[in-house]
């Protein structure tokens, strides 16, 4: 408090007094925003990097009339002890932040506290859009640009009399939300959408429709134009377990894959096909490093034979948490040789960091009386969050390097491994024991309001990316007053620097470069060892990976050095899935 005091006195001392030198230096207090709080959207994503605070609309939602009721801040002050609530308390905005606002452009704010930063809030919407006919073939194209939508029949089909199914090209309605249409979807079933009889077969009468929500009216055009196509493949993609078949062919007709192993023998039906409309999709279970034929069917057509070879499987080194060595201070969960190079090390932990101090701060330790009934090893991975000084330093296991240490007790961490397959999901058995939250530092997660007092919480994460060392390593724009000289911390092997000191570097779940992703959150105790199965979200069937990163760690937000000094996690048998798995 005395020093915030003499920072604003000397202040008040300029402004009676500008002849004299005020040579105080004002503290570096980085100002964030941490949240934003309204009606009929959610934040989901803060990129502290851009400064952009992305808002994703509800479907009924009024663009042009976004309700914002609440704007919450963190800071990140360096150099100094001041409690964070007084630096919260003199954040000054630009603009008043909360109020109704038209978000086809972005809010802009200048939060100022000693420095301005500069933030932008932006919002996004995604409105479902539908527009089928009977005996239509494949999906329907819409051009949003210009409000266009093309249904597709076949070729011989009568398109003077179309039945529209389903006509959706607005919001859904609610109870306080009306969409309405003109002509109405059965006035535009009675419409004439060209004839195969007429001098162009493949031309169109297109046929406007008047979408009319919140006040505002827009115009959309409506195609149906005719196709060779009864029945096509759009997609198949071999993965090592499973294969992503995607088709098209005639609503209302019968529709399916076929499939062989190999070029000749019988064919057989794929099971599970889902169908929408025109179009149908499986997700087929098969045996890794094997060639399939498959084909399209919809009636008595069939498609062209596609040819596809299913990758190898691969699990992680060290999958069983056996190998370890001490060739030091701090324990390795690989093996070293005499000289305590390591061999092939895949994994690692922040024990490098903490045992700085001392040999007892080791937060990651092989234990042989915590092993799992049944398993074929002899020890787990020990993750104990424990108290370095005055920070919190969390239990944690990870696919990487501990790249050194920075700042007394802060650490440069290089996430990632070489990896190319795509497995499913991610497997692991699991003891957790956490704690009550009793250390934290002036940082705070994105959207995350953590108390002392709250409990502590576990995760397990499973990332696939295609990170470089020279977008994600942090070389010369790395964090902190130690650029590395200009060379990345990250490496070729493991591409992704986390460095404790800087907020923005840690790891985005929703990064462009993310390809699959899956989180289990440890919110209660697991007192008997439990097998968890964690489905990995892909964002396409169709990218590989470079790098995979397995995160595990006793305190969830132990980057922020928030958690419990008496969280304990243990972790054995880690397995990769690649055989199809169902979404939580």
């Amino acid at each position: 408090m005395k020093r915030l005091l003499a920072y604003l006195l000397a202040g008040a001392a300029l402004l009676t007094a500008s002849c004299i030198d005020n040579d105080l230096p004002y503290p570096t207090v980085e100002v964030a925003i941490n949240g934003v709080e309204g009606e009929g959207f959610a934040v989901s994503n803060i990129d502290l990097t851009t400064r952009t605070v992305t808002l994703a609309l509800e479907e009924a939602t009024d663009i042009r009339n976004v309700r914002i009721d609440k704007v919450t801040y963190t800071v990140t002050p360096h150099n100094t002890n001041i409690d964070r609530q007084i630096f919260l308390d003199n954040i000054r905005p630009s603009q008043e932040p909360t109020g109704t606002f038209d978000m086809r452009t972005p809010v802009y704010l200048t939060l100022t506290l000693y420095q301005d930063y500069d933030w932008q809030i932006v919002a996004s919407q995604t409105i479902t859009r539908s527009f089928r006919v009977e005996g239509q073939v494949g999906a329907t194209e819409f051009d949003l640009d210009n409000r266009i939508a093309r249904a597709y029949v076949a070729k011989t089909a009568d398109r003077s009399h179309i039945t529209i199914t389903e006509l959706k090209l607005g919001p859904a309605g609610t109870e306080t939300v009306t969409t309405t249409y003109s002509p109405t979807m059965e006035e535009l079933s009675t419409m004439d959408y060209g004839s195969p009889d007429a001098e162009d077969p493949t031309a169109g009468t297109p046929h406007f429709v008047d979408v009319t929500c919140h006040g505002r009216t827009e115009r959309w055009l409506l195609y149906v134009l005719p196709t060779d196509k009864t029945v096509s493949t759009e997609a198949v993609d071999a993965w090592s377990g499973v294969v992503w078949l995607r088709g098209s062919g005639i609503a209302g007709e019968t529709m399916g894959f076929r499939y062989r192993i190999g070029s000749d023998g019988e064919w057989s039906e794929v099971p599970d096909v889902e169908i929408d409309g025109g179009t149908f999709s499986a997700a087929f279970a098969a045996e890794p490093l094997t060639t399939y034929q498959f084909k399209s069917y919809c009636g008595a057509d069939e498609s062209d034979v596609e040819t596809v070879t299913t990758e190898g499987i691969e699990q992680l080194p060290n999958s069983g948490m056996e190998e370890w060595s001490k060739p030091g201070t701090p324990w390795l969960p690989y093996l070293t040789d005499g000289s305590g190079t390591g061999i092939s090390p895949f994994w690692d932990s922040g024990n490098h960091g903490a045992v700085t101090l001392g040999d007892k701060y080791n937060v990651t330790t092989p234990d042989e009386s915590t092993v799992r009934p049944g398993s074929a090893g002899t020890k787990s991975a020990k993750l104990a969050s424990t108290k370095v000084m005055i920070k919190l330093a969390a239990g944690n296991l990870f696919t990487g390097e501990f790249a050194g240490v920075r700042g007394g007790t802060n650490g440069i961490v290089n996430f990632g491994r070489p990896f190319t397959l795509r497995p499913t999901a991610l497997r692991v058995w699991v003891k957790y024991s956490p704690g009550i939250i009793n250390l934290m530092e002036s940082n705070m997660p994105t959207g995350e309001n953590i108390q002392k007092g709250d409990p502590d919480t576990g995760s397990i994460y499973i990332a696939l990316g295609t990170w470089t060392k020279e977008k994600y390593g942090m070389g010369k724009d790395g964090a902190g007053d130690d650029k590395n000289n200009g060379r990345p911390f990250g490496t070729d092997a493991c591409p992704v620097s986390i460095d404790t000191r800087d907020v923005k570097t840690f790891f985005n779940p929703q990064g462009e470069d993310v390809i699959g992703y899956g989180i289990r959150v440890l919110r209660e105790a697991v007192t008997e060892w439990t097998q968890i199965t964690i489905p990995i979200d892909y964002r396409s069937t169709d990218k590989k990976p470079t790098h995979l990163m397995v995160v595990c760690s006793a305190s969830r937000w132990g980057d922020y050095f928030i958690g419990s000094d008496q969280s304990v996690m243990w972790v054995d048998d880690v397995e990769l899935v690649y055989t199809p798995v169902a979404k939580n």
